[in-house]
């Protein structure tokens, strides 16, 4: 289904001509963009929604992009042309240990409850006396500089060093050759493999913009390493902690578009009848489905026994019509910790998830799948996911999970923790999902959600209109476009 029109389907004519020739201007077309393309999900984000696709028609884009594997190279070159390998070159020690530094710098001054769960989760892995003293070390050059002044001067520092130091100059040859008027970067937060490129353009001036990918990437992940001109964000809440954080970026240039993410969401043409996704899993489409999410290996160790659990449970509650679980893999743990569940629980549905292994990246498919479980689940179960939102937003009952498998510690790990998280507190506060802290909470709200569907539906309305607004129309990556073509027009007339 990957294919060079799989852009055709979010192609629309429902748009006032007026606005459709606000930048229908290939035949002038002078902006010179470059995008990015540092990891596999990016290419869902703005290359299957169209995103890229229009800012082509109205402008000379160029990629540069990992490669996920032969038929996904294969795809971008028969959209786009000639693509420009992004490849990670090796950088120096001192280099490195500065970036490390300014993480840890900036997690100390940051001190959310993610940042404090991320602290102690690395002071546990250091089991080593060397591990340890490494550790302890770090920790005593970076947190002097925990603070506004001094993450500064240690941005500075790197940034300088990282000119003087750097380990190639093929993407400075690469800009000279392709004279950009703006480079994006499609996500800020994979960007390692991508700095090499990003600071090439700015070394050059030219203008930088890049897309906060999550939205719990300012409070859960590390310091945004390179000083963007412009910055896409998903709402109107992560502009704002953007902007608290960051005292050097300016309000005017931080753009909330919404997220691609969830366009295919609300374009009806990627719906499926429920007789129809039901054959393709193997389910019954008689009978109620629960679906369960699942989260990364490491921050979820065990879950596979809270799956197995649920399931038991629902037979109990279900009765003869008890629902049928459906468990969506975390398409990044390639662990295979479910295999064994698999095989042995012939009852629950595993449905393949279509994700190329080569830099994790989704298959056009994969669109179908998630916008139909979403769908057809009638509730939803998980540990602190963006799936308990896209639930919300089709106005299904949320459930998570706040207590821990039997065979996990809460000394080494306490899945309560993640609902203090800064990012998804609100979400727990708005009552839009129900947290079950214990066994018999989860089979009490499994209940309700199975007879009472509606008891939470103001408030996931209320929620999901608070944090998206009139975002969730199947428009964003037209946002996205529509703002990256404005700024490369703007400064090519500068």
């Amino acid at each position: 289904m990957v294919g060079k029109n799989f852009n055709s389907y979010f192609k629309t004519n429902d748009e006032p001509a007026e606005n459709r020739q606000t930048f229908a201007r290939a035949e002038i077309a002078t902006e010179n963009i470059v995008a990015i393309i540092p990891r596999g999900e990016v290419i869902r984000n703005f290359i299957y929604t169209g995103a890229l696709d229009e800012v082509a028609e109205n402008a000379n884009l160029s990629l540069i992009s990992v490669s996920p594997g032969e038929s996904m190279n294969e795809m971008l070159r028969a959209n786009y042309g000639d693509v420009h390998r992004l490849e990670e070159f090796n950088e120096r020690w001192l280099v490195r240990f500065q970036r490390e530094i300014i993480a840890t710098a900036h997690n100390r001054w940051l001190w959310s409850k993610a940042a404090q769960e991320r602290e102690r989760l690395r002071s546990i892995e250091a089991k080593t006396l060397k591990q340890k003293a490494v550790w302890t070390t770090k920790k005593a050059i970076s947190y002097p500089f925990a603070n506004r002044t001094g993450l500064n001067l240690l941005s500075a520092v790197e940034r300088a060093s990282s000119r003087v130091f750097r380990s190639t100059d093929e993407y400075v040859k690469l800009m000279k050759k392709l004279q950009p008027s703006l480079v994006f970067n499609g996500s800020h937060i994979h960007s390692r493999v991508a700095t090499q490129a990003v600071q090439a353009a700015q070394w050059l001036k030219i203008p930088t913009a890049t897309f906060i990918f999550s939205w719990d990437n300012l409070t859960s992940q590390g310091r945004i390493m390179l000083p963007y001109d412009y910055f896409l964000v998903w709402n109107e809440a992560l502009k704002q902690q953007l902007l608290e954080m960051y005292e050097w970026i300016r309000e005017d240039r931080v753009f909330v578009t919404g997220t691609p993410q969830f366009d295919f969401h609300f374009q009806p043409k990627f719906y499926q009848s429920r007789e129809e996704f039901c054959a393709g899993i193997g389910a019954d489409a008689s009978r109620p489905i629960v679906l369960y999410s699942t989260g990364m290996a490491n921050h979820m160790p065990g879950e596979p026994e809270i799956v197995e659990e649920i399931a038991d449970m629902l037979k109990e509650i279900g009765g003869e019509n008890a629902p049928q679980l459906l468990v969506r893999v975390y398409p990044k743990d390639l662990t295979g910790r479910f295999d064994e569940l698999k095989e042995r629980r012939k009852d629950i549905l595993f449905p393949k998830i279509a994700w190329e292994e080569g830099w994790l990246t989704p298959k056009f498919e994969d669109s179908f799948a998630l916008v139909n479980t979403l769908r057809h689940a009638d509730f939803g179960i998980n540990v602190a996911s963006t799936i308990s939102l896209e639930l919300c937003m089709f106005d299904k009952p949320a459930i998570n999970v706040g207590y821990n498998p039997l065979s996990v510690d809460e000394q080494e790990l306490s899945y309560a923790t993640y609902y203090n998280f800064d990012h998804y507190r609100p979400v727990v506060e708005s009552g839009a999902v129900e947290v079950a802290y214990n066994r018999e909470q989860m089979r009490e709200l499994m209940r309700q959600a199975m007879h009472e569907p509606n008891r939470r539906a103001n408030e996931r309305k209320a929620l999901i209109n608070k944090m998206f607004g009139d975002t969730l129309d199947g428009k964003s990556a037209r946002r996205v476009a529509r703002v990256l073509l404005e700024i490369a027009s703007q400064n090519r007339l500068a």
